[in-house]
């Protein structure tokens, strides 16, 4: 796949890590970088999907009733019987 440089700022903090970690690791940070973007936003992309979800059944009109709101909520313990 086709690679593309991109400029990051990083805390002074962040970047003495991450040369740590190159070093140990003898990759680039360039390397540790990408994969950490990667990793990152396919961790988040699950939030993306549901919303577009939700938003698709709103649109159609399909909302969770009352009683399934207090039920889903009581099933994991935030609300009391």
């Amino acid at each position: 796949m086709k690679t593309l440089p991109i400029t990051a700022r990083l805390n002074q903090d962040t970047v003495k890590k991450l040369e740590k970690l190159s070093g140990a690791t003898k990759r680039s940070k360039s390397f540790l970088v990408s994969e950490a973007v990667s990793r990152y936003l396919k961790e988040e992309e699950w939030q993306i999907l549901a919303i577009e979800e939700g938003l698709k059944q709103a649109e159609k009109g399909r909302f969770a009733s009352d009683e399934e709101v207090t039920q889903f909520f009581k099933d994991r313990g935030n609300i009391e019987n």
